[in-house]
């Protein structure tokens, strides 16, 4: 296996990658011996949740690839001294997976968003990308321990689905993961990616190009969901955060 360069940024370990790269290393990963991995996509909100709750640092580095997922976290990286080579962002990641997945012969299982996204997000992308296998698809209403997580496990492995797209939100999807894992038995990779089916499904419409360019997708947002003003308030946390460590580091 490649063994990819790790920058720290705030506790979190992400791998220093380009998106090919990503992708690259992710497929070499599926195709290896390795045990059941995760990809997880920290954006600055993120990090700033492992930074008031260090438990969660545990769980965000257990993945196979930490991506930086915001133009945040690559600039935090750059204040830091230690620039991260580009933003990696996660819907775009599981849709290089999706698009090259024919080559690889590897199914695919679509499991999160409300009751119907899944499979209206698989159905577009099946017709945007010929001879993409998808395995199954699983809405994300349901209880995520006991009984009906044990059927939606059993679907999973009876799909033989070589990729799982975990999408409930963080951190529920990355705890999931983690407890859930091992007991997936075709499934070599979960991508733990968020809001990422309600966008292929085109429920939610990502930034135009112009915001994602000025890195300001996360202003788009709250212009089109000003509810998010609170999680917003992370951000600038964030960042003022990032200059002290920068400070204190100096300061040694």
């Amino acid at each position: 296996m490649t063994k990819n360069e790790k920058i720290n940024v705030r506790g979190v370990e992400f791998d220093n990658v380009t998106m090919d790269e990503a992708v690259s290393y992710a497929w070499e990963y599926i195709e290896s011996n390795s045990p059941v991995g995760a990809v997880f996509t920290p954006n600055a909100e993120i990090v700033q949740m492992c930074v008031e709750n260090n438990e969660n640092y545990e769980l965000i580095n257990s993945a196979a690839l930490v991506l930086p997922d915001g133009s945040g976290v690559v600039k935090a990286a750059k204040i830091l001294g230690t620039p991260l080579k580009e933003k990696v962002a996660g819907v775009e990641f599981g849709e290089a997976l999706v698009r090259t997945s024919h080559e690889h012969s590897a199914g695919i299982f679509f499991l999160g968003g409300k009751p119907g996204v899944a499979e209206t997000a698989a159905e577009k992308l099946r017709e945007k990308y010929p001879g993409t296998v998808f395995c199954g698809t699983h809405d994300g209403y349901f209880d995520k321990s006991g009984e009906e997580n044990d059927k939606v496990i059993d679907a999973v492995n009876a799909s033989g689905a070589r990729i799982l797209f975990v999408c409930f939100g963080v951190p529920a999807q990355e705890k999931w993961i983690a407890a859930n894992k091992d007991r997936l038995t075709s499934v070599r990779l979960c991508l733990a990616l968020g809001g990422s089916l309600d966008v292929y499904a085109g429920t939610v419409k990502r930034a135009p190009k112009i915001f994602i360019k000025l890195g300001l997708e996360w202003f788009y947002r709250l212009l089109c969901q000003p509810s998010r003003i609170g999680r917003m308030m992370a951000l600038p946390r964030f960042l003022i955060g990032t200059y002290k460590e920068k400070a204190k580091n100096k300061k040694k």
